[in-house]
This record gives structure tokens, sequence and C-alpha cells, in this order.
């Protein structure tokens, strides 16, 4: 890939650019080797300014329906040299290899030193055919970086220390991302790596392209347990260089569509778990990686089996709880990945499956719902789960309540949360209902500070808020007790255990607020500013 550093450099003058001396030294990755006979894998090739009219520049000297009947599936073309070179056969490289069938992408030879700064490079790139979009035919932009060509810009390493190089790339490639939502991947040799970047292990989330001419592959850089792509030759039998991709043209395609690369342990864990689960079903397409924090998954007939490093090989199959993590960005969003398979024979034909940050619970009756980790989850299996009252939930969790509360939706009642009040439950029944009567966490009472407790005389039962309370007898329903003089006085009573029984309405006050009084089985409590709290009718 390399060689077209130093050479394409005739190119230069028409450019009109200032690059650096021609007269710098080849690259040691670029040394003419012999091919490797039937390497396996997909096979592809990448090919710059050298495989293009010497002149011109402007007409492909690759013949591409050749290149196909060899086995090439993909094309690499190079793009950009630093700020100053655009390859300018770069598109008619490209419209060639689209023309046979190909998945192709651009490539960036990278300067780290120099006026250029990584972001400079990265928008050069990106503005001169480095882009990328997920249409299942681009390959992820790629940045070439290796041994300096050029004397001028000193050693190997371009003078630059492994810290110095760490944060170049880093640049570049965060830089690539944010224009075009994909990380790069990364061309080098180990060689080059160990010396230039201290043997960095950062980059295990970007694709390896490894230049390695021999028979075998070698140790890769300490940032991989696996190259993406083996560039084993600069001799043939494709134009350019030959490449082969690690893995089928199922997992090309994913990496096109920004799910690419094969872990071979993720092979190995998934064939296991579809070998220890047959009603998987048959395998629908090859191994895809490239999920969030290096996973891999496999479709099969009846679901797909899912791997991370981590969390190990689980199986999604299909159905209401595969369908509920879909519907959250599946290991992208809140759960994470799956750390079980789904298990079943909870209470009325109940499933569940665990994930990292929770679970998707299902029942029949209420369909597949998500259950976080977190105070609300924690509240509920203080009652049992779905075994207990409030049964199994009927929805997710749902925040932007007042004062950063969130609450969550069960079959007999809700548990309602805030920062200030913690997980609390609030069953179905009067009490709820006239907490709701009052708007809820938005009304007078404020968040639920407890749930419902029952044993008080005559049946009753009350709730505590955060400014008041509910309290219930089937004697007289639901009433509201705000914190206050009148509650004091009542208080001062005994309560319902006094002589003035349970409440039978609310506080009613005027327009103004002053007088208030509130009604009780056996009498009422009065209060004005004038006179304060007054009992009534004992």
């Amino acid at each position: 890939m390399g060689q077209g550093a130093a050479k394409i450099a005739r190119g230069y003058d028409a450019q009109a650019n200032t690059p650096p001396s021609v007269a710098g030294q080849e690259s040691k990755l670029l040394q003419p080797m012999a091919a490797q006979a039937n390497p396996a894998g997909v096979l592809g090739l990448d090919v710059s300014g050298w495989q293009a009219d010497p002149d011109t520049h402007s007409v492909s000297y690759v013949n591409w329906s050749q290149q196909w009947a060899l086995g090439g599936r993909f094309a690499y073309a190079k793009a950009t040299e630093g700020n100053y070179f655009v390859d300018a056969s770069r598109a008619s490289q490209l419209r060639g290899a689209a023309s046979v069938g190909m998945i192709r992408g651009a490539y960036h030879f990278a300067i780290p030193q120099g006026p250029a700064t990584a972001v400079e490079q990265a928008d050069f790139f990106v503005r001169n055919g480095g882009g990328w979009s997920a249409d299942g035919w681009t390959l992820p932009p790629l940045l070439d970086i290796e041994y300096n060509p050029y004397s001028s810009l000193g050693n190997t390493c371009y003078n630059l220390s492994s810290g110095a190089m760490v944060n170049w790339i880093k640049a570049f490639s965060n830089r690539v991302q944010a224009l075009t939502g994909r990380l790069p991947m990364i061309y080098t040799t180990t060689d080059w790596w160990t010396q230039c970047t201290g043997n960095s292990s950062e980059f295990g989330n970007q694709p390896l392209h490894l230049a390695a001419y021999s028979s075998v592959l070698g140790a890769l850089p300490k940032s991989w347990t696996f190259q993406t792509i083996w560039q084993y030759s600069s001799t043939g039998p494709f134009a350019g260089d030959s490449n082969t991709f690690n893995g089928g043209m199922d997992q090309l395609k994913a990496l096109a569509y920004g799910t690419g690369g094969i872990d071979p342990v993720a092979v190995e864990k998934i064939q296991a778990a579809a070998a220890a689960n047959p009603p998987v079903g048959g395998p629908v397409g090859q191994v895809a990686c490239g999920l969030a924090n290096g996973g891999c998954f496999r479709m099969f007939s009846n679901g797909a089996i899912v791997w991370s490093a981590t969390t190990g090989a689980q199986l999604s199959t299909y159905g209401g709880i595969r369908s509920a993590w879909a519907a959250q960005g599946f290991e992208n969003g809140a759960l994470g990945y799956p750390i079980s398979g789904e298990s079943c024979g909870l209470i009325n034909n109940g499933c569940y499956q665990a994930f990292q940050n929770g679970i998707i619970v299902y029942s029949p009756a209420t369909g597949a719902q998500v259950s976080l980790n977190g105070p609300i989850r924690n509240t509920w299996g203080t009652q049992g789960f779905e075994r207990g009252p409030l049964g199994y939930p009927t929805g997710g969790e749902s925040c932007g309540l007042v004062n950063n509360g969130c609450y969550q939706a069960f079959q007999n009642g809700i548990i309602v949360y805030s920062p200030a009040t913690g997980a609390q439950i609030s069953p179905n029944g009067a009490i709820r209902n006239t907490w709701g009567t009052q708007g809820f966490e938005r009304g007078p009472l404020g968040y639920p500070t407890s749930g419902e407790s029952c044993g008080l005389v005559n049946n009753g039962c009350y709730q505590a808020f955060q400014k008041g309370y509910i309290i219930y007898s089937p004697a007289t329903g639901a009433q509201i007790s705000p914190n206050g003089a009148i509650r004091s006085a009542w208080g001062a009573q005994g309560f319902e255990r006094g002589p003035l029984g349970y409440p039978t309405s609310s506080e009613i006050c005027t327009g103004s607020g002053d007088p208030c009084l509130q009604r009780f089985q056996r009498g009422e409590i009065t209060w004005s500013s004038r006179e304060g709290a007054r009992v009534k009718g004992i």
C-alpha cells in the first residue's frame, strides 16, 4: 500500500503542492515479496496512482474484470496523503471496482510530522474521497500509518515519541469518526507499530489491516487479537497489493455496513453455543463482529447467538423478549448484552432473560417489558417480583417527572421514584386514586415517602407523602391529611384512634386559604390565622 507514498510523489508538481523530498528512504514495509499461495478468506486488493496513467492519473490501468476473475471481491484505493496530495485515480479506480461488484473503500497515507495536524489531515481525507456510508458497499475509511519514506521528515517514526504518535492516531481517528460516523481501519505492520507507538494497546475498537509479506501472519500488534484484513503480497496475484479478509462474504458485507471484523474466539464460542442449543435452528449467514465492546453475532433460523468477551455467547431467540431488546437498541441500548438465555416457568406462563443492566420479563397478559437495574427494580424485588402483589410490569421505566422522578407501571400498581424519596410502591386502589385526583407527584402532596401501611383500626390504611398523608377506611374512603395545623391537632387527639375517628373529607379552605376546616367521623377541626386550630364536636 505504502509504496505509492514515495513513488506517487512524481504527481506532486502537477498538484502545485510542496511535498516532502522524494529522495526519502523507501519504506521497509514495501519491499517486493512473493505471493502466498491460496490464503484463506475473501480476497481483495489495494491500488493507488501507481496503477494509473503516470502522466494524467486519470485512467485506471487495472483490469477490474480480470481482478474479479482472479477472486478479488473488495478493493481499497488511495485517496490522499498528508494535506497536500489528492490521488486523481481514486474515483476511476473505485468506479471500476464497483462496476464488477466489488466492495470498496479509500485510504489516506498519514504524514504525522509536518505543518498539517491530524485533524487537518482527517478533514482533507474525508473532503477528498474518504467518506463512508452504511450501504453495504463502502468499506470503512482506512488510515495507512507506517514507515516514513521521506528523509526530510526524520526517522522511521517521523521523529515522534510513541506517546505523540498514539495521540496523533487518536486525533485522526476521532475526527474521521466525527465526520463520517465510523472509526477508521488502521493499516500498519507489527514492527512499525511496536517501534513507533510503543506497541500501544489502545486501538482494539478499530479494525486492523496488517501488512505481513510471509506465508504466515505472525505476531499481531498489541491492540488486536485478530486482524480484519491481511496484506500478504505486493507482487500479485492482484494488481497493486494483494489482501485477504478474515472471514466470509457475509462478514465482509457486515464490515461495510458497520458491523464487521471477525474474532476467532467469538466464532468458537458461538459454534459451541449453537451445538448446545439445537432449538436455535440452522445458521443463516456467518459470524459478524464489530458490535459494541468487540462483540459478535450469528443469525440462525430461530434467532441469534450474541457474544462478547464479558458476557460469553448467549441465545437471543425470536419472540417478544428479543423484540423488546431490539426496541432498546440491542447491545447499544440501556440493557447491554444478554448474560443468559431465556428462562421460562414463571407464574402465569411467564419468561425472562437477564442482561448486563437489567432483565426483560414476559407474560402473555403483559407482553415483554424491560426492568432495568436500579431502585425501581430493587423495590419490585423486595415485593417478590412477579409473584408479589404488584405482579408483572406493564411498561418500562418512564422518567422526566418533576424533580427528576421516574416510574414503572405494573399489573396492580406502580413504583414511583425520586432522588429525594427513593422508590415507593403506589398500589392500585382508593389511596392511589385519591393521589391521582390531586395530580400525583405534581399535586400538593408531592411524591410518596412510603408504601401503603394497613392494620389501623376498623381495617384502615394510610400512605405517607412529602407533604402529608392519605388515610383510608372502608367507612370513610380515602381522604387527604396534609401537613399543617389541622393534621397536628388531629394527631394530638390520637389520629383515627382518638375521639374524632377518621377524616370524612379533605381540608376545605376559602379562596384565600384562611380559614379552613376538615370533617371527621365525630366532629371537625377548624383553623384560622386568628384562632389557630380548634377541635369541635367531640
